[in-house]
């Protein structure tokens, strides 16, 4: 059978591999030069920064996508981190002043920082919301009703932001205990030897080599149906048939593409309502470690900043020399999408205010809002895999499998969809 994969992020790359190794004539139209999309490498300064991701993967080596890049026999080292992460706190009275210096506290599947009851109640409500999911209501919601210490709201707040790069407040409950189930169940983060590049490049050899094809600078531009069915692609004027149809943009940027789409109101409606979350990275060079170790770093006392990690500890190559490389981030709430630039500037105060005395540069600061989103539809919205039009399916940050933290997510939601087609 022929399937045609559209763009080549890591979910289209992983449904092409995955059908590659079972037989299908496989082919990926990708409208950029170079493939991966925000996860991928560019070089600068002898760096290799990542065009979104944050060169670490949420479960590390036992999670979701550690599973499939192993299942369609992807080349690809994670090493966990050790700690999985730790949190930030400035030791002066002032809790929002690190300029005294600070104190990190280890912080391992979210138990050590918090009171035993608190531990508690996460725990028994990470189990409880298996059996009797809530129908509504954000985390937010949650915490506040449950939860009685200030910085536990703090470092909740933080997480929220650095991994799903939403405010807690647009976290639907029950995602926020899939995750957490997870969390439990795969453990926390890993760092890929070769950064994202080394998990797009291991994907791409696992294609060609299983007779598939990619092709770059080939933007698609319709979607072709007959009877109910996709059935092929037109590419640059040509044609291309297939007998399965993926697309890696997302559900609303997939819609244009195809015209019988536009016959189902009810799947309009629900891909119209959803949004994306928005994000700002800052990539910093350093000829000395800033954070120590390769864990997620979450920050619950500074303005803007999230969280950042430091993934030089672990895979050196990804720095020049000794240098180390130190990534932040940060959420861009929905109320300040127009103050791009004066969110940045809180940001960079914040890493000021943190790395005072420290030799540092900033090497690049992204954006990710509008039309370059960091998820293309915000955790806890997802709308499955399938679409109106048989045998067209959508993945990639667009179309996320519950519980799953960014690309962690992609992977849930290629198991979804390859688990349609091969069975």
């Amino acid at each position: 059978m022929k399937a045609i994969v559209i763009g080549a992020g890591l979910g289209g790359l992983l449904s092409a591999s995955k059908l590659a190794r079972n037989g299908f004539d496989v082919e990926v139209f990708e409208q950029l030069p170079m493939i991966g999309g925000r996860f991928t490498n560019i070089e600068y300064k002898g760096y290799k920064l990542s065009t979104g991701a944050l060169h670490m993967v949420p479960h590390g080596p036992s999670g979701p996508l550690a599973q499939l890049l192993d299942d369609v026999g992807a080349e690809v080292e994670i090493i966990r981190s050790n700690p999985m992460s730790s949190i930030r706190i400035p030791i002066n009275n002032d809790l929002t002043d690190y300029s005294q210096g600070y104190r990190d506290i280890p912080f391992n599947h979210f138990t050590k920082p918090f009171s035993l009851i608190n531990r508690f109640k996460i725990a028994f409500y990470t189990s409880y919301t298996k059996l009797f999911p809530p129908n509504n209501g954000s985390f937010k919601d949650w915490y506040t009703k449950h939860l009685d210490e200030d910085w536990t709201h703090r470092i909740a707040e933080s997480f929220c932001g650095w991994s799903l790069s939403l405010r807690s407040e647009e976290l639907p409950v029950q995602e926020a205990f899939d995750i957490f189930s997870k969390l439990y169940r795969y453990s926390g983060s890993g760092i890929p030897l070769g950064g994202c590049e080394g998990i797009t490049r291991s994907l791409e050899k696992v294609i060609i080599e299983n007779g598939g094809k990619i092709h770059t600078n080939s933007e698609v531009t319709e979607i072709l149906t007959k009877d109910g069915k996709a059935c092929g692609i037109v590419c640059e004027g040509k044609k291309y048939s297939a007998d399965i149809i993926i697309s890696n943009l997302g559900h609303k940027e997939t819609l244009p593409l195809c015209n019988s789409m536009e016959n189902d109101p009810e799947y309009i409606e629900r891909v119209n309502q959803l949004k994306p979350s928005a994000g700002i990275k800052i990539c910093l060079g350093s000829s000395e470690p800033l954070i120590g170790h390769s864990g997620v770093v979450l920050t619950p006392y500074c303005q803007r900043i999230n969280g950042m990690n430091e993934v030089t500890n672990t895979d050196p190559t990804l720095a020049p020399g000794e240098n180390h490389l130190i990534m932040t981030h940060q959420c861009i709430p929905k109320d300040k999408l127009d103050s791009l630039e004066k969110e940045i500037e809180i940001g960079l105060r914040d890493i000021k205010t943190m790395f005072q005395g420290k030799d540092y540069e900033i090497l690049l600061i992204q954006s990710y809002h509008n039309g370059w989103p960091v998820n293309r539809a915000g955790s806890g919205q997802d709308i499955g895999n399938s679409t109106p039009v048989q045998n067209l399916f959508i993945v990639g940050d667009g179309a996320k499998g519950h519980g799953g933290i960014e690309i962690e997510g992609i992977a849930l939601g290629v198991k979804n969809t390859m688990k349609m087609i091969l069975t």
